[in-house]
């Protein structure tokens, strides 16, 4: 299995960005007849493709010889991300459920045929193109690559924030042609340009509603994406405690965090399915059990080899049991996501959102980002404790400060009585 430095993922993410751009370019040009730039950002990247050809590159080596495997992977992972994607696009741009409602959809099989597609061109991407891409790169000096990936995001980050402050600045086009008349204002003439284009790349910016009565968390929204996850996080870890306590006779920790009873798996798997299974809300319990027993197994799956790369360490190995795919999921927690899938979608998710919605919305406002900035401090320190953890067994000793509060506050016994089951993969 290849590991790869942050720099050399980056770099990936940019290269597969790129190259997904292009494809996208080519068949709107064949459509159209002229050069359409189909990606959000004004540079020559279309970032999903980036970011599904980077998590395939870490998840497919890890099903080495298992091909059906492999594939299912890809399908699973393209269609996640790419839901996710349409959904943040979608909420940046100001649209909520009731405005792309009514907007043309594709047909199921034309979705499938889609997903299926890309998935195809992923895999014979990522299992032969990319080794011998990744020599290549390889041939490239380090500091090259450093520098590369880090302008690259730098210009990705302005890209970006020219882009929310054309869509937040009000200056959706109309009469922006006389305003540049008469002030000759270099930022009205980007944000011009830069709505111009979105709207030809994303025709249903037209179809914006006009303001509604103000409801917190309206729709699928960040902020209720927020109190999901943290309800989610808090109602997992509970249950993972009492499955402890009635499967093994013993209480254990089960949350992710330093501080608090909060499971990040759960809370973003509540998330995830969130997004990706409420299209399918009017569909059979069959349909959503389906769906939500793979995605949330390839979820699983993708969360025990993340923590094994950034922190170097397993919470979970199934690979004693019968099922067991690769040792990081199993088809009996399949079944349960699948369960859990539908209990979530037809039951729990209706009734807390009618709960949410009811939250006044200052206060539903100041809570929800006191919690963000809570959790973001919690989930920083547990990160670095983690590293820390990993780095002792070859540099035990402190080199800084922040080494040394970790060191004095967090030591090995402590990550080991919170996380009795953590293990140690990292050389």
């Amino acid at each position: 299995m290849i590991h790869y430095t942050l720099s050399e993922a980056l770099f990936y993410l940019f290269l597969y960005s790129f190259l997904g751009w292009c494809v996208e370019v080519v068949i709107a040009s064949l459509k159209t007849h002229h050069l359409t730039n189909k990606g959000f950002l004004n540079l020559p990247f279309v970032i999903p493709y980036g970011i599904t050809a980077v998590v395939l590159m870490h998840l497919l080596p890890t099903l080495q010889h298992a091909l059906l495997f492999q594939a299912v992977i890809s399908f699973i992972i393209f269609h996640i991300i790419w839901t996710l994607a349409e959904y943040f696009v979608q909420r940046i741009c100001g649209l909520d459920e009731e405005d792309t409602s009514n907007l043309p959809t594709l047909s199921w099989k034309s979705q499938l045929l889609f997903e299926g597609s890309g998935a195809f061109v992923f895999l014979i991407l990522i299992l032969i193109v990319h080794p011998f891409v990744h020599a290549l790169i390889r041939m490239i000096p380090t500091l090259i690559i450093q520098s590369i990936s880090f302008i690259l995001c730098v210009l990705l980050s302005l890209d970006f924030l020219s882009i929310l402050y054309a869509i937040y600045s009000g200056t959706t086009g109309k009469g922006s042609a006389l305003a540049m008349n008469e002030t000759q204002n270099l930022a009205m003439l980007i944000t011009s340009s830069i709505w111009k284009r979105l709207r030809k790349t994303y025709p249903e910016l037209h179809h914006q509603s006009s303001p509604k009565k103000c409801t917190f968390a309206k729709g699928l929204c960040l902020d209720k994406l927020i109190w999901i996850f943290l309800i989610s996080s808090f109602l997992g870890a509970l249950i993972e405690m009492c499955y402890c306590r009635i499967a093994g006779d013993i209480w254990m920790n089960r949350s992710s965090l330093l501080y608090g009873p909060f499971s990040v798996v759960w809370g973003a798997g509540a998330v995830v399915l969130t997004i990706t299974l409420k299209p399918l809300a009017k569909k059979s319990l069959l349909w959503i059990f389906l769906a939500g027993f793979v995605i949330g197994g390839a979820y699983e799956y993708f969360c025990s080899v993340f923590t094994e790369i950034i922190f170097g360490t397993v919470f979970w190995d199934y690979s004693h049991m019968a099922t067991s795919i690769g040792g990081r999921t199993n088809a009996v927690y399949c079944l349960f996501w699948g369960l859990l899938a539908a209990v979530w979608i037809k039951l729990l998710y209706p009734i807390l959102e009618q709960g949410i919605e009811k939250i006044p919305p200052l206060y539903g406002k100041v809570i929800t980002w006191a919690i963000v900035f809570v959790m973001l401090l919690n989930g920083i320190l547990t990160s670095a404790a983690m590293i820390r953890y990993t780095d002792r067994i070859t540099h035990p000793h402190p080199d800084n400060p922040i080494e040394i509060f970790l060191d004095t506050n967090y030591d090995d016994n402590w990550m080991e009585h919170r996380w009795p089951n953590m293990k140690i993969t990292a050389h």
